[in-house]
């Protein structure tokens, strides 16, 4: 297989496209830190960082996990797995992708360049959690949470205590909606006794703590509200995203998970770009 075919065949393993998931909260923090849009250089830098930090744990998770994939019937069609891709080529993307990602660390300023190794740290070994805990998606969650506070310190050069509660808020986000995605392998994790909330607490525990999960989020945005002292088209942003929430909870459930990947992947992309566009207005007009 060509080179570039190969690079095309590892984008499409990773959904590269579902950067959308985090980038939207990494832009947050980044108009947050500066009060108003952030320069052009900077702004281009965070996304750098973004992309290449996700498609380098993505990749990461695909190659220490291919084992595990073949064995499931829902990823056995996976590219690793499915023999599309050789482990040697996955290796190397990921080492591309890292390198790229500390380029754009070292673009931003020293601390974003000194915490770089810590932040690929998290997003790397998320892999390995669900070997070891129920809660990886919490991981999960820590690794896609520490993009609005990376996205703070490459605007300032420090970090803000303030931006941390909306790390806790996406940690809240990412953790609900990867419970609820695990349920798809409720039955194979008991099985092979891999770790998962929905292993532990059967389908219908997992939808609770899913919506205690959601609902915590939302609370912690009221909280950054309140810190960042925002207004109401603030407030109405984070109602919507209450709405859509309530909506992705509808239509999926314990009995009937076939809505499964319209909630995971289209409504939780609306979620994120709604928000970054509420947020962002509401700075822009105080400005």
């Amino acid at each position: 297989m060509g080179l570039w075919k190969s690079t095309a065949t590892t984008l499409e393993m990773i959904k590269w496209e579902h950067s959308i998931f985090a980038l939207p909260f990494a832009l947050t923090g980044a108009v947050l830190a500066a009060g108003t849009w952030p320069s052009a250089r900077v702004l281009i830098w965070i996304i750098v960082c973004m992309v290449s930090a996700r498609s380098a744990a993505m990749a990461f998770n695909r190659l220490v996990d291919a084992r595990l994939d073949a064995a499931n019937p829902r990823t056995a069609s996976r590219a690793l797995p499915a023999g599309a891709l050789t482990g040697g080529f996955v290796a190397g993307f990921v080492l591309v992708a890292a390198s790229v990602f500390f380029l754009g660390a070292a673009m931003l300023n020293r601390l974003t360049l000194e915490l770089a190794p810590v932040a690929l740290a998290v997003v790397l070994l998320y892999s390995y959690m669900k070997r070891v805990t129920r809660w990886s998606h919490l991981v999960l969650g820590l690794a896609l949470g520490i993009a609005p506070a990376a996205a703070w310190i490459a605007v300032r050069g420090t970090l803000d205590p303030r931006i941390i509660i909306l790390t806790l808020a996406v940690l809240l986000w990412v953790a609900g909606f990867d419970v609820l995605y695990a349920c798809q392998d409720f039955e194979h994790d008991r099985r092979v006794g891999l770790n998962s909330v929905p292993q532990a607490f059967g389908l219908n525990g997992a939808f609770w703590i899913a919506r205690l999960m959601h609902a915590g989020m939302l609370v912690t945005l009221y909280w950054l509200v309140g810190s960042f002292h925002l207004g109401g088209v603030a407030k109405i942003g984070i109602a919507v995203v209450g709405v859509l929430l309530l909506y992705e909870h509808l239509i999926v459930s314990p009995r009937d998970l076939r809505r499964m990947n319209a909630a995971f992947f289209t409504l939780n992309g609306v979620i994120s770009v709604v928000f970054f566009l509420f947020i962002a207005t509401d700075v822009l007009l105080r400005h």
